[in-house]
């Protein structure tokens, strides 16, 4: 039986949520142990040729419907900014979440447009307030993130970033989550702000028990997976291309492996 998406934030430990971008990675993915999944906005632009922030709402619901029936894991998905701008589509968003069996998702203050990425403040929190009030009416039980951008668009303003998370979370989002943040400090600074539980993007500068320590409660990897996968292929074509060689070969997974894994059910 898969694990109660909710019951994972309130663990003594924070769990790791990994982000496959495909249903290949999502199978990998769960083989490995870990209990849920979230989907990755710029890995699955990535694998289609395309830049983060691209994929229409439609066809990122339709990833979103095949990572969920990969596995038997619980799956939040990356919405970014949802069906549209306003407070009303922040709603449809859940809605349209909820159809595709996810059993959570995010929601950006990012507004898509480079010249202005970052919602007002109040419009903001309005889009927060009524994805919240969506995700509460919904039959089933479904984690909802808010997400402050800041720190992701050039707007390294810690202050800000903690009003708009607490204005999140007084406004009925589940978790909340500043992607970008780099050093422990602000991370408990942040977690010390806010008394629901906090997701952090995994950075190399950061380590597992230093996020327990400061308060974390979910880690996720966003497209640092997809974009590994894609550094090492960079690095297998350098190596046979400028040295003539093959070593890299000797890394990958087993054939046998991989064929086994997915010749199995579900």
């Amino acid at each position: 039986m898969s694990p109660n998406f909710r019951d994972l934030h309130n663990g003594d430990f924070p769990f790791i949520m990994a982000n496959p971008w495909d249903i290949g990675t999502a199978k990998l993915l769960a083989s490995l142990g870990f209990k849920a999944l979230a989907t990755t906005s710029a890995g699955y632009a990535f694998s289609r040729g395309l830049p983060d922030g691209s994929v229409s709402f439609d066809v990122m619901i339709q990833h979103c419907r095949e990572i969920v029936g990969a596995t038997g894991l619980p799956v939040s998905a990356d919405l970014e900014r949802g069906k549209g701008d306003s407070p009303a589509s922040a709603a449809e968003t859940i809605f349209a979440a909820e159809a595709a069996g996810l059993a959570g998702c995010s929601i950006e203050d990012h507004t898509g447009d480079s010249a202005k990425p970052i919602y007002d403040f109040n419009h903001a929190v309005e889009r927060v307030a009524a994805a919240a009030d969506a995700a509460r009416s919904l039959k089933k039980d479904f984690v909802f993130t808010a997400r402050a951008e800041n720190f992701l668009w050039d707007r390294p303003d810690i202050d800000d970033t903690i009003r708009r998370l607490q204005a999140f979370e007084a406004a009925g989002a589940d978790v909340l989550y500043a992607p970008g943040l780099s050093d422990i400090g602000t991370v408990r600074t942040v977690c010390e702000s806010l008394s629901k539980p906090v997701n952090v993007l995994a950075q190399p500068t950061l380590t597992l028990h230093e996020l327990d320590a400061a308060g974390v409660r979910r880690i996720s990897l966003g497209s640092k997976l997809a974009t590994f996968a894609y550094g090492m292929i960079e690095k297998a074509s350098r190596e046979m291309l400028d040295d003539g060689t093959f070593g890299f070969a000797r890394s990958g997974m087993a054939f046998s492996r991989a064929q086994a894994l997915f010749t199995k059910d579900g």
